[in-house]
């Protein structure tokens, strides 16, 4: 992945418009609204860390910001464009499949389980996407995925199965394999959560990377050290709502909301 220019600490940077925008969003499973009305914007280059107990909502707004869960009321957009419609006579129209997947591409995401396909090697789960999604020559295709490998400390594992890579690797595979895509965002949901916990800061140290090179993230986890060091922002949110947000040194040392701080007291 080519270095990206570091805009971590302007929010509007390029041309103004943030990377997400999420205005009033709302998502409902059948009679249970599980987001009620979500106002956020993520920056450009920005990193941003949303913390909360199961079930207040958070992996589902990182699933609606690529247009795996479909919102139900508000708006939400990545770098200025609606995520999975198109607005005509004041009217929301969803997308095509095929449009939706070419978009989606755009947005990498890596999830809690590692999602690779089995029979294939490691550089083959990377240049499959790229392959048949972007048309990319295999041989280039190919040559990315080990570049990718190297930088997420698998160069030697290239030929190396699903099976035969522990957890932490699995998951180091999957970062790289949305890399390969080239994004512009990355989701990140809960992603060391089903590591054994001796695999999980090389994980971490991955994310840490590709955050110093300027990609802007979003970051579901219960790793408080993470989102204190590598955050720009912490996102508290409860019960569909976003209930606190701010620098990491405010919401996570000072939080000034009584939901926040008990649950700080559990985790912390």
């Amino acid at each position: 992945m080519s270095t990206a220019t570091d805009t971590r600490n302007d929010p509007a940077a390029a041309d103004g418009v943030p990377m997400v925008s999420a205005d009033g969003v709302r998502k409902r499973f059948g009679a249970v609204e599980v987001l009620k009305g979500i106002t956020l914007e993520v920056g450009r280059g920005e990193v941003v860390v949303l913390l909360g107990p199961s079930g207040s909502g958070k992996s589902t707004f990182l699933r609606c910001i690529n247009h795996l869960e479909v919102v139900n009321g508000g708006r939400l957009t990545v770098e200025g464009e609606l995520v999975g419609y198109r607005e005509h006579g004041g009217k929301l129209h969803e997308l095509p499949e095929k449009e939706v997947v070419r978009k989606r591409a755009e947005i990498g995401m890596v999830f809690q389980r590692f999602n690779l396909f089995p029979h294939k090697t490691a550089l083959q789960n990377i240049t499959e996407a790229p392959v048949l999604v972007r048309g990319t020559k295999r041989k280039d295709a190919e040559a990315r995925g080990r570049e990718l490998l190297e930088r997420v400390g698998l160069g030697d594992r290239c030929d190396a199965y699903p099976t035969q890579l522990s957890g932490g690797q699995q998951q180091r595979v999957a970062i790289a394999r949305a890399l390969a895509m080239d994004p512009k965002l990355m989701l990140f949901d809960e992603p060391t959560s089903a590591l054994d916990p001796e695999l999980v800061g090389d994980v971490l140290d991955v994310m840490r990377d590709l955050a110093k090179a300027g990609m802007t993230m979003v970051v579901v986890t219960h790793e408080i050290g993470f989102a204190r060091e590598v955050a720009d922002r912490v996102v508290f949110m409860d019960d569909g709502v976003v209930v606190e947000a701010g620098p990491p040194s405010e919401v996570l040392d000072a939080p000034q909301h009584e939901r926040t701080k008990a649950f700080l007291s559990k985790v912390l």
